[in-house]
C-alpha cells in the first residue's frame, strides 16, 4: 500500500511495488514524483527524515537526512548581514542549509532497497518529461506561496529562475493546467546514472554552489561533500496500550510524545466529543512547546537529554501545573537537570511488512526562493528555524542542524507494526499527529475517518528561533467542529475562532497506513485536505 498527497506519486509507488521493489524502493520513487508535482513542498533542494520498520531484523530504524549551515559562515557575520533583526528571515540565501535528502534516499536504499538505484527514478523522469495536471489543493499552496516569495525583499536578486522554473509560460499554472518540468527530468536521469555523487560533488553540485554565489549565499564545495544522513535510534513513549515512536531532536517529534505522556496520565476516554479531553489535550500542547521552544536542539548542542523530558517524575510535574477549570496563558519551559544535548509526507508497505514513514521538505513554499534552474528544484530554507541567540541550545552556528519542524510517525503495539503515519504542517505536525493519535488508539475511529474529521489548531506561545507570542494565544477550529467542545473551551478561559484563511497545510495534511494485527493486511488513509490517496496492491 501506498499513501500520499498526489495520485501520480502513490501511482509511481505502487508500479515500483508491482516490480518487485521493496517499500522503501516505493518510498523513494514516490517521493521523487513528489518532488515534480509538488515542487512548493518538496524536493532535492530540501531535508528529510524517515523510519522504517524492518521485518527481518524486527526493528525500527529512524534516519536524520537534515543539513547543516554553512562551514564558513559565523554567527557575527550572519547578525551583521541581518543587520540588527532580531529573528532569522522566513527566505532568501541566508537561510540556506545543506540539502540532505539526496544523502537520505541513498542510506535508504543502500540498507533496505531491492531494485537498481536507476529505477527508482524513472517514474519522476516520465512525469517531469511528459507533463502533469496540476491538482486543486497543490495550486492553493503554489499560488500561496509564490505570492509571499515575490514580496520577500530577500529573494529579489533570486526571481528570475524562479520565474523561468515554475512560472515558465509566464505566470501561475491554474488547477488542472499542464506544467513540465525538463529542468528537474535532466537532474534524475544524472542523478540515476551517477548516484547521489552528482548532486554532492558532480554538476549538479556545481549549478548548485554556482546559484548560491549568485544570490549571496554562503554555501561551499566543502558543505555539499560532508552532507550525510544520520542512523537514529527512535524515541518512544506508551500510550493506551500502544508505543508510539518519534525521531529524536534536532526535530520536534519529541513534543508528540511529551503531550502524550501529560494524557496518559488522566484515565483514558471513549467519547471523542468530551470537552474535558480536548482541554486537556490543548493545555498539555502548550506545556510540551515551551519545552520545545527552550530545549529542542542538534543534539551534538543540545543541553538537556531527550529522555530528561519523558520521565516519569518530570511528566507528572508538568501535568500537576494544569487546570481542568482553566487555560494557562503562557507556560514556562520546565527545569531539567543538565548532563556533564512547507512539506510532503509519505508512507509505503510491502507484502512482505517493511513500513516506510518518510517526510520531506523545503520548510516554506519554494524554500529559501533560491532555485537552481538548469536542474529545475527550490533550495530549503531551515536556516530560518534558527534563533539568533548564541547562547541558546537551537542559537546559529556554523556546521550546525538547526530545529526542524517535519517528524515522521510510527506506532507499535506488543513489539508489532500496528500504524505507520504522519502529517505536514509546520508546528501544527505535532498537534494534528496527537489528535489523529486519539482518534485511532483512544476514541476507536478508523485510519481514514481519524484524519478526515475537523481538527483544532494552537497558536501562541514561544518558538525555537526565539519567537514570543505571550499571553493565551488562539485556538483556530475547522469548518464543522461541534460546537459544543468549543462553547465549554470558551468557558475555560480559551480564546477560539473559526479557521481565519482556508489555505492547505492549516490543519496539516495526513497520509496513514495501518497493519493488521492478525492477517497482515493494510488499511490506508488519505487526508482529503490534499490532492493524494491511498493505493493497495
Amino acid at each position: 500500500m501506498v499513501a500520499s498527497s498526489q495520485a501520480l506519486a502513490s501511482l509511481a509507488g505502487i508500479e515500483l511495488l508491482r516490480a518487485g521493489g521493496s517499500a522503501v524502493d516505493a518510498a523513494i520513487a514516490t517521493n521523487a514524483v513528489l518532488a515534480v508535482t509538488e515542487p512548493q513542498m518538496c524536493g532535492p533542494g530540501g531535508d528529510l527524515f524517515a523510519m522504517v520498520w524492518d521485518p527481518t531484523r524486527q526493528r525500527l530504524d529512524g534516519l536524520n537526512a537534515s543539513g547543516r549551515s554553512p562551514l564558513f559562515l559565523s554567527h557575527a557575520a550572519l547578525c551583521s548581514a541581518l543587520d540588527g533583526a532580531r529573528l532569522m528571515p522566513a527566505r532568501g540565501p541566508l537561510t540556506l542549509t545543506t540539502p540532505g535528502a539526496v544523502a537520505g534516499w541513498k542510506a535508504l536504499h543502500q540498507r533496505h532497497g531491492k531494485l537498481p538505484w536507476s529505477r527508482l527514478f524513472e517514474p519522476a523522469i516520465h512525469v517531469a518529461e511528459q507533463g502533469f495536471a496540476v491538482g486543486f489543493r497543490s495550486h492553493e499552496s503554489w499560488s500561496h506561496g509564490a505570492g509571499d516569495l515575490l514580496r520577500e525583499p530577500q529573494v529579489a536578486a533570486c526571481l528570475d529562475d524562479f520565474r523561468r522554473v515554475f512560472w515558465p509560460e509566464g505566470g501561475m499554472p491554474g488547477p488542472g493546467d499542464e506544467q513540465r518540468n525538463p529542468g528537474l527530468a535532466r537532474f534524475f536521469r544524472e542523478l540515476a546514472a551517477e548516484g547521489s555523487e552528482a548532486f554532492y560533488q558532480g554538476a549538479i553540485g556545481e549549478a548548485l554552489l554556482q546559484t548560491v554565489s549568485a544570490c549571496g549565499g554562503h554555501l561551499t564545495r566543502a558543505d555539499l561533500e560532508r552532507a550525510e544522513a544520520t542512523w537514529v535510534e527512535p524515541l518512544s513513549a506508551r500510550y493506551r496500550a500502544h508505543e508510539v515512536h518519534v525521531l529524536p531532536p534536532n526535530g520536534q517529534g519529541l513534543s508528540v510524545l511529551q503531550i502524550l505522556a501529560i494524557l496518559e496520565t488522566f484515565p483514558p476516554t471513549r467519547d471523542g466529543d468530551d470537552p474535558a479531553w480536548w482541554h486537556r489535550y490543548l493545555e498539555a500542547k502548550k506545556l510540551a512547546f515551551a519545552d520545545r521552544a527552550r530545549h529542542y536542539a542538534d543534539p551534538d548542542f543540545a543541553e538537556v537529554l531527550p529522555e530528561a523530558l519523558l520521565s516519569p517524575a518530570y511528566i507528572r510535574a508538568r501535568a500537576a501545573l494544569m487546570d481542568s477549570a482553566r487555560a494557562h496563558p503562557d507556560p514556562a519551559p520546565g527545569h531539567v537537570a543538565v548532563p556533564a544535548s512547507d512539506t510532503t509526507y509519505l508512507t509505503v508497505a510491502d507484502a512482505d511488512g517493511m513500513m516506510v514513514s518518510l517526510i520531506q521538505s523545503l520548510f516554506v513554499p519554494f524554500g529559501s526562493g533560491v532555485v537552481v534552474a538548469p536542474y529545475g528544484f527550490a533550495l530549503q530554507s531551515r536556516g530560518s528555524g534558527f534563533s539568533l541567540d548564541s547562547g541558546h541550545p537551537n542559537g546559529y552556528a556554523p556546521g550546525k542542524r538547526p530545529f526542524h519542524t517535519i517528524m515522521p510517525g510510527f506506532v507499535t503495539r506488543d513489539g508489532q507494526p500496528f500504524l505507520s503515519f504522519g502529517a505536514i504542517g509546520g508546528d501544527m505536525q505535532p498537534q494534528a499527529q496527537v489528535q489523529i493519535l486519539a482518534r485511532i488508539l483512544e476514541f476507536g475511529l478508523d485510519v481514514q475517518r481519524a484524519g478526515a474529521l475537523p481538527r483544532l489548531r494552537h497558536h501562541g506561545g514561544p518558538a525555537p528561533n526565539g519567537d514570543h507570542q505571550s499571553g493565551l494565544g488562539v485556538v483556530e477550529h475547522e469548518a464543522g467542529f461541534p460546537s459544543a467542545i468549543l462553547a465549554a473551551l470558551t468557558a475555560r478561559g480559551h480564546v477560539v475562532r473559526a479557521q481565519s484563511h482556508p489555505v492547505t497545510g492549516f490543519a496539516g495534511g495526513y497520509q496513514g497506513i495501518m497493519r493488521h494485527p492478525v492477517n497482515g493486511g493494510y488499511q490506508g488513509g488519505s487526508d482529503p485536505r490534499l490532492d493524494g490517496c491511498a493505493l493497495g496492491l
